[in-house]
């Protein structure tokens, strides 16, 4: 079955053998594993021995980015949360049960958000402290850019909290010259192509110390988990972990560094997209992005007009040709998302396309522009 979701994403076969041993966490053999894994992903981010420090948790990507919320940020603080996505509006709850204050800044869910915006937010509302900001919306596709964003928030004098969830590994991203981002967060089965399970924070340590009692939380504290590391060294893992996956991580950072890195990756989930998207226009389907702003992450496209077309079905219909998609939509429109990263080549993305071509007609929806 070829998976293409935004994640869990297709993983290679040496990968997914790794996940057949057992391991305990605590054992001295693998702690040597676990701090070289938290050393390649500080250096990896740009970040610095002396500076940043690498804090995972157990979980998925909100447990992240709510980690990341409740460490950095006081109660009652008010956050700037640009909302042109289904994640940044999963941020916007996070952040308000969380009790501090979101401050939505409304774009559309189709371009990204600019610096300008940015800017503009913030010197018109001097009470907001930090800036919260989804890297890459897996809802509809669009990439929002760190370094443009970073450079509003940090010339207002403000902070930044970065949910790079589904991008780091591919996108680019410098810690080291972008001092304002207090912390950024992403997990193992994503650009990484790992398996899921482990939640990855890089942050700076001297907002980290002085971030200390924020949290109103022991499992979300991530100046706990650093505290843990200096008090029991930095290949303990604080409370137990799906040490499986962190020990497959391990691997595929490996695998990420085999064939060339962040540039090498992203240049083949740049070609996948690329791919879904002219074969999308191809079957005379309709993607959701003007083709300016489609990352290269995931590809998504409204669904046909065609009376005879319902999501689940096709998605069932799709699934026995050998290719499997979301069953869901979170953009505005009705829409199908395709993943475009995983263990997956251009190859595998024509195979694809093909698929869907086959399935439509089959369907027999001939109406294909957008509903």
């Amino acid at each position: 079955m070829l998976l293409l979701i935004p994640g869990p994403v297709q993983t290679r076969p040496e990968l997914r053998a790794v996940m057949g041993q057992d391991i305990a966490p605590w054992d001295n053999d693998f702690r040597p594993v676990y701090a070289g894994i938290r050393d390649r992903v500080r250096d990896l981010a740009g970040g610095g021995a002396e500076t940043h420090a690498t804090l995972p948790l157990q979980g998925c990507g909100h447990f992240m980015v709510e980690a990341a919320v409740r460490t950095y940020t006081a109660p009652g603080a008010r956050i700037l949360i640009p909302m042109n996505g289904a994640y940044a509006s999963r941020m916007e709850r996070l952040v308000r049960e969380c009790g501090r204050v979101p401050v939505p800044l409304p774009v559309p869910d189709t371009r990204p958000v600019t610096g300008e915006e940015v800017a503009a937010a913030l010197a018109a509302d001097p009470g907001i402290g930090h800036v919260a900001m989804v890297y890459s919306e897996t809802g509809s596709g669009i990439i929002n850019d760190p370094a443009e964003i970073g450079a509003a928030v940090r010339n207002a004098g403000r902070r930044m909290i970065l949910d790079a969830v589904s991008a780091f590994g591919a996108l680019p991203l410098d810690l080291g010259v972008q001092p304002e981002i207090d912390v950024m967060v992403f997990t193992s089965g994503k650009c990484f192509e790992g398996m899921p399970g482990i939640g990855f924070a890089v942050a700076r340590i001297d907002r980290t110390v002085a971030s200390a009692g924020n949290a109103g939380s022991w499992c979300f504290d991530l100046s706990d988990v650093y505290t843990h590391a200096l008090r029991n060294s930095w290949g303990s893992f604080r409370f137990t972990p799906a040490v499986q996956a962190l020990n497959a991580f391990a691997m595929a950072l490996e695998l990420h560094a085999a064939e060339g890195g962040q540039a090498a990756r992203l240049a083949r989930y740049q070609e996948n997209a690329k791919l879904l998207y002219d074969g999308a226009l191809s079957l005379g389907l309709t993607p959701y992005l003007e083709r300016k702003h489609q990352g290269p992450v995931i590809v998504t496209i409204h669904q046909p007009a065609d009376r005879a077309f319902a999501l689940q079905a096709f998605v069932d219909a799709l699934k026995s040709r050998g290719v499997l998609i979301s069953n869901f939509h979170n953009t505005q429109a009705p829409t199908m998302r395709i993943g475009a990263i995983g263990a997956v080549t251009a190859t595998d993305i024509k195979f694809a396309v093909e698929a869907i071509g086959a399935t439509l007609d089959a369907m027999g929806i001939s109406r294909r522009e957008a509903a």
